[in-house]
């Protein structure tokens, strides 16, 4: 059984940094390309950033390019997100998602994702 689990959300200022982690079980961790989404208030959701599997290839949504940072342990099965220099509009609930191939973009709304993370970034 596939399960993610986030952590590490919270309140901050604007300009603030964040580092959300992800624990994964269930299956192969390293076989698979993984992406954080989120879902800002009364949208859909947003595929943020994603990273292949084995090769560390990354890739991000224009508006967090040169702010946020993913990674990934495949030893410990975790997935991370750093986010620096945060702003009002990244306020949002923040998934992490099992992507169906091991590519970095290999997202869509019907993978697997956990419970999610609140950032909330206000003043």
């Amino acid at each position: 059984q596939v399960q993610l689990v986030e952590s590490g959300g919270g309140s901050v200022q604007p300009g603030g940094s964040l580092r959300l982690s992800c624990a994964v079980s269930g299956f192969t961790f390293s076989d698979f390309g993984m992406s954080w989404v989120r879902q800002a208030p009364g949208k859909g959701l947003e595929w943020v950033s994603g990273i292949a599997s084995r090769d560390g290839n990354t890739d991000y949504v224009d508006s967090v390019k040169g702010r946020f940072t993913i990674s990934r342990d495949n030893g410990k099965n975790t997935l991370y997100l750093q986010m620096n220099s945060l702003k009002p509009e990244d306020t949002a609930v923040y998934y992490c998602a099992k992507n169906w191939a091991k590519t970095s973009r290999a997202w869509r709304t019907s993978s697997p994702r956990g419970q999610g993370t609140q950032v909330t970034v206000s003043s």
